[in-house]
């Protein structure tokens, strides 16, 4: 596995969570994802696997290459510590 920073796309990855920070914190969700990744970081292993089965059905919501980009975090390790991080970050920008 290879840490999250070391991924060849972790800039478009770190700009697409930009953009999801924001929406989340908009709709008043910010603080509520913060605990969920808390809660679920033990299990961010198998919620990548689980992303990577769903993703054809998956791809009807969101593009295929958010879903692999997320499952990709996800099994990176770090993954969630840098989700975490870039989230709290987009939503510190939306508060200025």
């Amino acid at each position: 596995m290879v840490p999250v920073e070391q991924l060849p796309d972790a800039e478009r990855l770190a700009a697409r969570l930009a953009q999801w920070g924001a929406r989340l914190h908009a709709a008043g969700l910010g603080g509520l994802m913060a605990a969920l990744l808390d809660a679920a970081e033990p299990l961010a292993p198998l919620g990548a696997q689980a992303l990577w089965v769903a993703q054809p059905a998956l791809g009807l919501l969101l593009s295929r290459d958010a879903v692999a980009d997320l499952a990709r975090v996800l099994d990176a390790p770090g993954g969630v510590a840098w989700l975490r991080e870039q989230l709290a970050t987009a939503q510190d920008e939306a508060d200025r």
